[in-house]
């Protein structure tokens, strides 16, 4: 009798271990549950953020024709009818290659 109970008892422990660190709703579970809500809490931020650069950018575009001016310069290169567009080469360095201003020698007075 005395056994019955001790082999009922391990049993119930052996099972509650097993929930407690294996089965659905472990500790192990909970922490990986816990990791995968901060990252999402991370996209989340990072999505709201982009969101509202996108809403400024609408409600410029909505409240008059500077945004799209604007977008149609920078992005399209677009110009006016009364203005000249000048396009200037890129100047080349001492060593020939464009791309970076020639560099004056230094003195030491």
């Amino acid at each position: 009798m005395l056994r019955a109970l001790l082999v009922v008892l391990l049993l119930i422990l052996v099972m509650l271990q097993y929930r407690l660190w294996i089965a659905e709703g472990s500790l192990a579970e909970l922490q990986r549950l816990e990791t995968q809500m901060q990252d999402q809490l991370e996209v989340n931020r990072q999505l709201q953020a982009r969101n509202a650069v996108l809403e400024r950018e609408v409600l410029d575009l909505q409240s008059g024709n500077e945004g799209v001016e604007q977008r149609a310069r920078e992005q399209l290169g677009l110009i006016r009818e009364d203005e000249i567009f000048y396009q200037f080469p890129p100047e080349k360095a001492a060593n020939g290659k464009p791309g970076s201003a020639p560099t004056a020698p230094v003195s030491d007075e």
